[in-house]
């Protein structure tokens, strides 16, 4: 397209444009958008990996999670390479749902990006909010494991000598730091938290597998049994379940916006950040994977902490270690939970802020706070009243992520660089549409009907998360 015909959702008056100017500023550094990356991918939910072998197998396990792997990076750095063209062109795009509509020249496309994205950021920061509130609830409830918070444990203690606090009073102290944190007014000032997150990851990753093993070379080891479910159908439904699961895990849906933050000239930049992520991928997906599940095979339960500390009989590894793995579990949350955040908070920004006024005066300050305040206290009422949030997240897993990072980029850079139907990328890049498309209309069914299978064991403001 020649300049000034990108059609009605061309980025135009950048410099009026508060959600760009303040939340997407664009001062970072490659590895900042690594960091950035590496906690929009890599968390907690490594930890639900060998439930999804569970239902492939060892062979069709590993085989699911390395092409995955390498559909994501090169989907990933499609993406990147789209940007980049773009801002070779004039155009820096910041926005998923402005880069989509430019290049495929289409106005639904536009408000499709922008439901999908609004449906997994705030799906990601329910269930952020609602997994931090469990690890909370974890604390109090096993209170020898406190000993990190121990002034805490005193007072409830005293307080609550019987233990009557429910999940939703977790979710609500959860909540009410986020407000907190929320406060950050822009995606780079986020940097540090996130390189913060990374490190994180990479300790509870190796004190899960360390426990792991340590239980597994134990007298008390758990029997193992690898063998799939018996029946044909259920076979079938589980293993398109936990291909949409590690389809999940390896999604991120804004990595446009992430790309924002880079200063300009982004262009090369976006790759490294990748490279770096991937690396932290590698070392924390693999391992994962394979220590949950050769310690509990087709028993694994969707976390891998929950296997480790079993209802009956004492936990498989030092309180100690699963007492530390769980505080960085959550302190991580708070991390991920801000940068699924950003998304929404850029929509607010651009609609109700002042861009002539500056970032922290008055006029911009309050509305933000209230804002922002507003949509946390949303997450967290929503996740405190729906702890089966879980099944519904895994049906907007299917419905979400893979249209945003398994078909859409795919589509941006055949309409961008539109490659002849004899090259391999066309192929290749057309073979992804057609299998991921199909893909996730199975993962939808099959989560559909997990949800449907677990609606019985559904209460409204439950203490107790469904798997």
């Amino acid at each position: 397209m020649a300049d000034g015909e990108h059609g009605p959702f061309h980025e135009i008056g950048r410099e009026e444009d508060a959600g760009a100017a303040f939340v997407l500023q664009s001062k970072g550094e490659w590895w900042h958008a690594g960091f950035h990356l590496t906690t929009a991918i890599v968390g907690p939910t490594i930890l639900t990996l060998p439930y999804a072998f569970r239902g492939l197998g060892w062979g069709v396990g590993f085989l699911c999670l390395t092409v995955m792997g390498l559909v994501t990076f090169y989907s990933y750095y499609l993406m990147s390479l789209v940007l980049d063209y773009c801002e070779k062109d004039g155009r820096r795009h910041i926005r998923f749902r402005e880069l989509a509509a430019d290049v495929l020249g289409s106005g639904w496309i536009y408000y499709f990006v922008i439901f999908i994205q609004t449906a997994i950021n705030t799906g990601i920061s329910i269930g952020a909010i609602l997994l931090a509130g469990e690890c909370l609830q974890f604390y109090f409830v096993y209170p020898d494991i406190f000993i990190y918070f121990l002034a805490v444990q005193i007072m409830y203690s005293n307080l609550f000598p019987n233990g009557s606090l429910q999940l939703y009073h977790f979710i609500a102290m959860v909540t009410v730091v986020m407000i907190l944190l929320s406060q950050f007014p822009s995606f780079h000032s986020l940097r540090h938290i996130n390189l913060g997150s990374l490190i994180l990851s990479l300790g509870y990753t190796f004190l899960v597998v360390g426990a792991c093993i340590n239980a597994g070379l134990s007298k008390n080891a758990p029997s193992r049994d690898y063998s799939l479910e018996s029946s044909q159908s259920s076979r079938v439904f589980s293993a398109f379940t936990s291909i949409s699961i590690i389809a999940a895990i390896f999604g991120n849906g804004i990595l446009p916006e992430i790309q924002a933050t880079l200063a300009p000239p982004a262009t090369g930049k976006m790759v490294k950040g990748l490279i770096m992520c991937y690396i932290v991928i590698f070392l924390t997906f693999y391992s994962a994977a394979v220590s949950g599940y050769w310690l509990f095979g087709n028993k694994s339960n969707s976390n891998i902490l929950k296997s480790l500390m079993p209802d009956e009989g004492p936990p498989l590894a030092p309180v100690w270690l699963l007492g530390l793995a769980i505080i960085f579990v959550l302190l991580q949350l708070f991390a991920i939970a801000l940068v699924y955040s950003q998304v929404a908070y850029e929509i607010m920004e651009k609609k109700s802020a002042d861009v002539k006024q500056g970032m922290f005066s008055k006029r911009n300050l309050i509305p933000r706070i209230f804002l922002r305040s507003l949509y946390v206290i949303f997450c967290g009422f929503i996740g405190a009243m729906l702890p089966f949030f879980g099944d519904i997240s895994a049906v907007v897993g299917a419905v979400g992520f893979i249209p945003l990072d398994f078909v859409l980029p795919m589509l941006l850079y055949n309409m961008t660089y539109k490659p002849t139907k004899s090259s391999v990328a066309y192929w290749v890049n057309n073979s992804i549409i057609v299998i991921f498309t199909c893909v996730g209309i199975m993962g939808t069914f099959s989560s559909v009907r997990k949800l449907v299978l677990d609606a019985k064991m559904f209460k409204l403001f439950s203490s107790d998360v469904v798997d």
